[in-house]
């Protein structure tokens, strides 16, 4: 006799797999944190994403937006909302956002490993 279990697999949030595959540090994390309490704004979300353009194929785009669009993958780090556009996330999975803050450098800086090569100047990759 066989018998037939009905079993319910249950996600918890350490089995969760994220929406998206960008990571963002603690650093820019903390950078955004402060861009957002200097704005008095609590309901902004980090976007990121790719589109055609500069002189290696891609550019990035990184900015705050207020907005939920369909298909968008979110990933919560700390406080702190990064979302993805559906096309993006296949260009972005495993990229890492990062602050500099140094006499050389400042700004958020982009780690992909999926850029086969990018520009001189640093702005698009392919």
């Amino acid at each position: 006799m066989s018998e037939v279990l009905d079993t319910q697999v249950t996600q918890t949030p350490e089995t969760e797999a994220p929406a998206h595959g960008v990571v963002l540090t603690d650093v820019a994390s903390a950078k955004v944190k402060s861009l957002l309490d200097q704005e008095g704004r609590d309901d902004l979300r980090l976007r990121v994403g790719v589109q055609p353009g500069g002189c290696s194929g891609l550019i990035y785009q990184l900015y705050f937006d207020e907005r939920t669009l369909d298909g968008d993958l979110v990933r919560d780090f700390g406080g702190v909302a990064v979302v993805v556009d559906r096309m993006s996330a296949p260009y972005l999975e495993g990229a890492t956002i990062d602050f500099a803050d140094s006499i050389d450098k400042q700004g958020f800086t982009i780690d992909n490993p999926n850029a086969q090569s990018s520009c001189a100047c640093g702005d698009s990759f392919s």
